[in-house]
């Protein structure tokens, strides 16, 4: 008997007869860095996460992020019609921050982009814009091949095609001289090198987590035992901490990377062969105190994630003119907000004293939604949509990564954010509790002032 097909998000959607109802009850959880295939700790988060602060950090990324390659002559024009970015001397060896829109200008997704070659590329991170690329590729008259590699939950056992690791932190650099037996590579933010390891040929992409010095290394599946030991035995001597899931998770708070923002999909009329694609079960979840029966209501701009300085209108891409439209209309801005010790310090004491419970805070990040949006109040009204919230050690503060209105993006600024649901959803990780109202303040994004000044201004392309 033949599997059925599984439903599509068009299908849902006109089944259900709205967006906001279908992913606000999904039963999926909200994304795992860990997925089972990375140890939760190593030693415990906390000490891991002040790693890429006073030592090295080194982390395994192998399994949580979805790689798409692209290749054939192609694959920089299917690119350059997506993308909001310039692809001027873009080719082998280059990176970037890609960022997708649909013809309105809304957010689809971003992930990370390297040229593999110069008629080909991959395409790493959540599944959001990679989805959104797959579907163009395959569909649209474009000399390209594409093989996706999805994440480990979704491989059926095999291995990944290439490991994933990344060593951050002051003692980074010295520990990279150390394992490739030469100087510290001269590459700036986002560009990329090769280096050798135990041997072996490895690509190295400049990054950095809280604007720490540091490497992404990625290379065959079969290396990467050999490179990651070499690393974790030469690293001792620079105090190197290996790093699990948990506390990699709440990295992003630290650099000011909101990872799920809604993707604009759901409405977009061009974009109806795309929901009758795309499973329903692709789609995500929405979790948060944020209450609208208008789908469109969640969406932002690139513009209110500080992405502005990435869009280039030296090319025709989907979503330009509306960009061009909003280029010099008001936007959000992306801020930090630092909850206040006392309000969250309530919502945890709601689980041990009489009166009524508050949504679980999960430590150290408390997403329940792969789409976390949070309703930041201020004068009586919704001033802009907290997205991302956990715990940062260094700082010994619950923080998130939100859009405000301009009026409210000053730091210092005093609002609120209203923690919980009201109504309760039917997602499996929602308990029954009360709404409660948390003071925040207003702070940059990123939180880091060495992050802000060293590594943002550096995230160009």
């Amino acid at each position: 008997m033949n599997k059925a097909a599984p439903e599509t998000l068009q299908a849902a959607v006109d089944r259900v007869g709205n967006p906001v109802d279908l992913i606000r009850n999904q039963p999926i959880r909200a994304f795992s860095h860990g997925l089972g295939f990375v140890p939760s700790e190593h030693t415990n988060w906390r000490d891991e996460a002040m790693a890429w602060h006073t030592t090295c950090a080194l982390l395994d990324q192998s399994h949580h992020m979805v790689d798409l390659f692209i290749q054939g002559p192609d694959t920089v024009r299917l690119l350059t019609y997506l993308g909001v970015n310039s692809f001027t001397g873009f080719g082998n060896d280059k990176a970037k921050q890609f960022v997708a829109v649909n013809h309105d200008g809304y957010y689809i997704g971003d992930c990370v982009l390297v040229g593999l070659g110069d008629q080909s590329a991959d395409l790493v991170g959540r599944r959001t814009v990679i989805d959104w690329v797959e579907y163009n590729a395959l569909s649209g008259d474009w000399d390209v091949t594409v093989e996706r590699d999805p994440q480990s939950v979704q491989r059926g056992g095999r291995p990944p095609k290439l490991y994933r690791f990344e060593v951050q932190g002051p003692s980074a650099g010295p520990l990279v001289e150390k394992v490739t037996g030469g100087p510290l590579p001269d590459v700036k933010f986002f560009g990329m090198t090769t280096l050798t390891i135990a041997g072996r040929q490895v690509r190295a992409l400049r990054h950095g987590m809280a604007g720490q010095v540091g490497f992404e290394l990625f290379g065959p599946w079969e290396e990467g035992a050999e490179v990651y030991a070499t690393i974790l035995e030469l690293g001792q001597e620079f105090g190197i901490k290996q790093v699990g899931s948990m506390a990699y998770s709440t990295a992003n708070l630290e650099s000011g990377w909101i990872p799920g923002p809604m993707p604009a999909i759901f409405t977009d009329s061009h974009l109806q062969g795309y929901r009758e694609w795309l499973p329903a079960t692709s789609a995500g979840s929405l979790g948060g105190s944020m209450s609208s029966s208008d789908i469109s209501d969640y969406y932002i701009t690139p513009y209110d994630l500080g992405y502005g300085r990435l869009i280039k209108f030296d090319h025709d891409f989907v979503g330009r003119e509306a960009l061009q439209a909003r280029a010099g209309q008001p936007h959000r801005r992306k801020v930090t907000l630092v909850w206040h010790p006392e309000d969250i310090a309530g919502v945890f004491s709601s689980l041990w004293t009489p009166g009524p419970r508050n949504k679980y805070f999960n430590l150290p990040k408390a997403r329940y939604g792969q789409y976390q949006m949070d309703a930041v109040l201020a004068d009586g009204r919704q001033v802009g949509i907290s997205m991302d919230c956990g715990y940062v050690v260094r700082d010994q503060s619950v923080v998130s990564l939100a859009v405000v209105d301009e009026e409210f993006a000053q730091p210092g600024t005093e609002v609120r954010l209203l923690w919980g649901e009201n109504p309760v959803s039917a997602k499996p990780v929602v308990e029954p509790h009360e709404q409660t109202e948390i003071r925040a303040t207003v702070e940059s994004a990123p939180l880091n002032s060495f992050a802000r000044t060293k590594y943002r201004k550096a995230r160009q392309g």
